[in-house]
């Protein structure tokens, strides 16, 4: 997989609580063109795929679960953000290499600001790392494939 350092959402970041991506990627203000009624709304969800990867590179413990959502909203703190995907993955499935089944980013990014939310349930978890962002295209290791 090839990352752009300004499409990563997550470098190796430890997740031990519930935490949005130490990176969020600002797509821009919508704005409305020169003589127009009304401002732009984008989607950059739509059209070609945009390949997105989210990865365990750090075991994880202690914890139950970890969802990974993907959101979009008006706020760099996405706050008001709104989920357009996202993933559960148990702790028995939260191993280096792990990869989220989240392939593509969804339709419906129309918010300015775009990240990754970690929720984490059950207890904190004590180690366990991710690193995620928009890739050039996802490797996988199945034969065949």
């Amino acid at each position: 997989m090839i990352f752009s350092a300004n499409q990563l959402f997550s470098d190796d970041q430890a997740i031990t609580a519930t935490a949005l991506s130490e990176n969020v990627i600002d797509l821009g203000d919508s704005g409305t063109p020169y003589d127009a009624a009304a401002a732009l709304h984008g989607d950059v969800g739509k059209g070609n795929p945009i390949p997105v990867l989210v990865q365990v590179t750090e075991d994880f413990a202690t914890l139950t679960s970890l969802t990974v959502s993907i959101e979009t909203g008006d706020a760099s703190d996405l706050s008001d953000g709104t989920k357009l995907a996202e993933q559960t993955i148990v702790l028995a499935d939260l191993t280096v290499g792990q990869q989220v089944a989240i392939q593509c980013l969804p339709n419906g990014l129309t918010g300015r600001y775009l990240g990754v939310r970690y929720t984490v349930t059950g207890t904190a978890a004590t180690a366990g790392k991710i690193t995620a962002g928009i890739t050039m295209g996802n490797q996988t290791n199945v034969t065949g494939a």
